[in-house]
């Protein structure tokens, strides 16, 4: 368990990287999370800083997710350390988890990072790649008929429960049935403010990538 234990914390302390805030600060210490809906994700990014920006961003925030997952399992750290190594479906599962945890609460930035959907698509690229396809079609359909992101990516998100379930033996069961039960939880709760706003009717609309826009009066 030794071997996991460090893993875990490797793979926090990478996702506590924050793409925004490396961007940022070649841009001359632009920090976005003072800016616009004062989070340090892509999609704040995309409003405040443009495309070249929140493109950046994107790259490394996915990037740090498929590290994570695909280098720190195959560590042997366990003959380092010794003891069993936990299983390494289990370790990629569980690192994937981690650095999505660090870059919602990121130690470098004061535990104020993002909402984790780029670095669990970075993550999913290792874990099962086939899903997302389907996760990302959902995501944009729901996205080019609502207009909301945060509902687009809570959407896409518990979804990959559903394609595990179908499409997978063993469905939920499986360590990838856990990821998503985990992640689905975890990116609705990051996404809470998101959902107090739809209730309220409060949310901004992202009209640029609406289908069927509502015309103006």
């Amino acid at each position: 368990m030794t071997d996991l234990l460090i893993k875990l914390i490797l793979a926090y302390l990478l996702g506590s990287v924050l793409g925004s805030m490396l961007i940022g600060r070649l841009r001359g210490g632009v920090d976005i999370r003072t800016q616009g809906s004062g989070n340090a994700g892509g999609t704040n990014a995309l409003r405040t800083q443009g495309a070249a920006f929140a493109a950046g961003v994107m790259l490394i925030d996915i990037g740090k997710g498929v590290l994570a997952t695909w280098l720190l399992p195959r560590l042997p750290l366990a003959s380092l350390w010794g003891g069993d190594a936990v299983a390494f479906d289990w370790q990629g599962v569980w690192c994937g988890a981690a650095v999505v945890v660090g870059h919602v609460y990121p130690l470098w930035y004061g535990f104020r990072g993002g909402k984790g959907a780029a670095t669990l698509v970075g993550v999913l690229l290792v874990l099962a790649a086939w899903m997302l396809v389907p996760v990302l079609a959902i995501f944009a359909a729901v996205l080019v008929f609502t207009g909301y992101v945060g509902l687009s990516t809570i959407v896409a998100a518990a979804s990959t429960l559903l394609w595990t379930l179908l499409l997978t033996t063993g469905g939920w069961l499986t360590p990838l049935g856990a990821f998503a039960w985990l992640m689905t939880l975890f990116i609705a709760f990051t996404h809470r403010t998101n959902i107090q706003r739809l209730l309220a009717g409060r949310e901004n609309r992202f009209e640029k990538a609406m289908l069927f826009k509502r015309r103006s009066t």
